[in-house]
């Protein structure tokens, strides 16, 4: 289809100019015409290229992404405006969206610092989960894709080769080859598999490893082999190639960046959490490696991907449910060891029924606790004192291979402080212990738990006190007390 003159006007829409023109469309700033009513933002015409050289999936990406913006909201994603059918002029309307894409960071002089790479990566971890979470999967994410606002939130673009798990998927009913953009397609992608949404998290590693290295970790394949390699084969360690950078990052960035789907992030989510908390983050061998792996280990995996079967993954909003992040709130003043052991073994069950959860341990106290004191590394031995705290009241958990980290909040809003880490990290279940005040005093005093309960946007589990210990041990004396009379009890 032949470029739109600017001042044109299409179905009530006047064009202004091109603002790019890329291999399967062209993007027009427009504006409504004049006597209609301003949508309040500006707007952007997208318009397929279907020339005779162009193959089925222009077609096709276009009636997907015409499917999938429909259904889409939240700031992560442009507005919905208006769309033309295919018999007359296919185009999509939406939002234009103010920012700029990665591309801006790839092409700057120097690499990203660290803490810029850690923001960029949780920005687009928490665009990508926002878009899980409506149960669609995106499969082209690559730099051009990915846009920064001026705030740092990220927004996705191009859905045209997106799936969504409650319609058809068009692309794999009509293509049966690897569809994306070589350098950031998923190894299941190469295989035929769509829709798992840890491919989206392969897409964030890659883009990761770009703009932390400067080069592509696994090029830029031409051939259906090259693609292939993928499968087994790990990427040199970006430490060989940039000497600062930490081991946390390498190895979040590696995690990413595993061959098979399930050694990677069980969602974007957890992916956001460890960009936003590397201290907390766990390195193993995967971190601190410097030489890239060997020939046996990729001959190894060779062969498992010769007989490899890749299946689909569940709902991806199933999956995140499977794999939440749960908040546990631990009060550290005021507080018995009965409710501390009833907070500790409901959290038992909840990460019990949920294999792969990540557990965040949380204390608030007041900001008098540090600001008081004199000595300007007091803040830091505080701080220090109640993660100890927490580190010792989650110890009795022993779950093998549960992620687990622990942070110290400084408010004196406890309940508001409880609500913005949840939101910030995308928690999906918050454990707290239930108000001590009946039910009269409730009606009058909005205490902690009922503040929380009300506004967290994620299952609050408001956990009581099983058994006063005290009680217990009167129980137990009071056993001993029939079986020997003549023990001297001291209750």
């Amino acid at each position: 289809m032949r470029l739109l003159e600017p001042g044109a006007e299409l179905d009530g829409f006047t064009i202004e100019e091109c603002i790019h023109s890329g291999g399967m469309a062209h993007v027009y700033r427009v504006r409504y015409a004049e006597g209609v009513r301003d949508p309040g933002f500006p707007l952007a015409m997208k318009v397929p290229r279907m020339t005779a050289g162009d193959g089925a999936e222009t077609i096709v990406s276009f009636e997907v992404e015409h499917q999938i913006m429909q259904i889409l909201s939240g700031t992560h994603v442009p507005r919905f405006v208006a769309a033309g059918d295919l018999e007359n002029v296919p185009y999509l309307v939406m939002e234009y969206v103010h920012g700029r894409t990665l591309d801006h960071w790839l092409e700057a002089p120097q690499r990203p610092s660290v803490d810029e790479l850690a923001r960029l990566g949780a920005a687009v971890a928490l665009a990508v989960h926002s878009l899980h979470q409506q149960n669609t999967v995106h499969l082209d994410l690559k730099p051009a894709n990915v846009l920064i606002r001026d705030d740092e939130s990220a927004v996705l673009l191009d859905f045209g080769l997106s799936c969504n798990a409650h319609y058809p998927d068009l692309l794999a009913e009509q293509l049966r080859k690897a569809v994306g953009s070589p350098a950031w397609i998923a190894p299941e992608q190469v295989v035929g598999v769509r829709g798992d949404p840890r491919s989206d998290i392969f897409a964030i590693g890659v883009m990761l490893y770009e703009l932390a290295t400067g080069e592509l970790p696994f090029g830029a394949p031409k051939t259906a082999g090259g693609l292939r390699q993928r499968l087994w084969m790990d990427p040199t360690p970006p430490r060989k190639l940039r000497a600062e950078l930490p081991e946390w990052l390498q190895e979040v960035i590696l995690r990413c960046l595993e061959p098979e789907a399930a050694r990677r992030y069980p969602s974007a989510a957890h992916l956001a959490f460890d960009l936003r908390h590397p201290a907390q983050v766990t390195v193993t061998e995967r971190g601190r490696k410097i030489e890239g792996t060997g020939f046996a280990v990729h001959f190894r995996r060779w062969l498992k991907a010769a007989g490899m079967h890749y299946q689909p993954s569940p709902l991806p909003a199933q999956q995140i449910e499977e794999v939440p992040i749960v908040m546990v709130a631990v009060p550290h003043k005021d507080v018995t060891d009965a409710t501390l052991y009833s907070l500790r073994q409901a959290v038992a069950r909840s990460l019990g029924t949920r294999p792969g959860a990540r557990l965040a341990c949380v204390t608030v106290i007041s900001p008098g606790q540090t600001s008081s004191s004199i000595d300007a590394n007091s803040e830091t031995s505080v701080q220090r004192k109640y993660i100890a705290s927490l580190r010792q009241w989650a110890q009795p958990l022993d779950l093998p291979g549960q992620q687990t980290s622990y942070h110290v909040l400084e408010s004196g809003d406890v309940a508001q402080a409880l609500v913005s880490y949840a939101v910030g990290n995308e928690v999906s279940v918050i454990v707290m212990g239930a108000a001590t005040h009946g039910l009269k005093m409730q009606r009058f005093l909005a205490t902690v738990p009922i503040k929380v309960a009300m506004e967290a946007p994620c299952t609050v589990i408001l956990v009581k006190q099983a058994l006063p210990f005290e009680l217990l041990m009167q129980q137990a004396a009071a056993l001993k007390a029939e079986r020997d009379p003549d023990l001297d009890v001291p209750f």
